[in-house]
């Protein structure tokens, strides 16, 4: 169909990086929103002392990020819940381009670090942030409650990270891992994971 004023063409449809972008760019306003009322606008805690976690926060993160992940590999390879976990969040998901994947996993760690362990964490404390956070995190359906509850305990952890180096690297680098190199795994193919993990007869 040719173009016409009183028919103009449909406006393309939103990309996922648009949508996940600005997802999680409203978290980190509300985030914003959040902390500059009650007088406290540093989300990252550029101005907390010592300075020196600035550059050792992400280091350590990474780490616990790597950590978390090898736990997820091992999950995967001997539970079976993991296994359908990992099928599940496949098919829910979808295809996903590398850059998709960075995207998702970079906007994702940012922005919900700033809104719950920037924010939320010295409001409403380590406990009710890590419920929140959990809460955000429920899926479609009970095979997805494994996700919720690791969901809880990293909020808890993320939040430690967060008390332990003063400032946001460390738990957004530990976020940023875990969804990256996770996201990288779910999207492969589930069939042949299955085939791997299936022991021999």
């Amino acid at each position: 169909m040719s173009y016409s004023p009183s028919h103009p063409s449909p406006a393309p449809p939103l990309s996922l990086a648009s949508l996940v972008i600005g997802l999680y760019g409203a978290m980190a306003l509300v985030a914003l929103v959040i902390s500059s009322g009650r007088g406290d606008p540093d989300l990252y805690r550029f101005g907390a002392l010592p300075h020196w976690p600035l550059l050792a926060g992400p280091v350590a993160g990474m780490a616990v990020g790597l950590g978390v992940v090898g736990l997820t590999r091992i999950a995967t390879r001997h539970f079976a819940w993991a296994r359908q976990l990992h099928v599940s969040f496949h098919d829910l998901l979808g295809p996903l381009t590398s850059r998709e994947i960075v995207i998702l996993a970079l906007a994702s760690s940012i922005g919900e670090e700033l809104l719950f362990r920037g924010a939320l964490l010295p409001w409403l404390g380590p406990w009710w942030q890590a419920v929140v956070f959990a809460l955000l995190h429920v899926g479609p359906g009970k095979r997805f409650l494994p996700w919720t509850l690791s969901a809880l305990g990293l909020g808890l952890a993320f939040g430690e990270l967060a008390v332990w180096t003063t400032n946001l690297g460390a738990p957004i680098a530990a976020h940023f891992m875990i969804n990256f190199l996770n996201l990288r795994f779910i999207v492969a193919e589930p069939a042949v994971l299955l085939r791997r993990q299936r022991p021999a007869a």
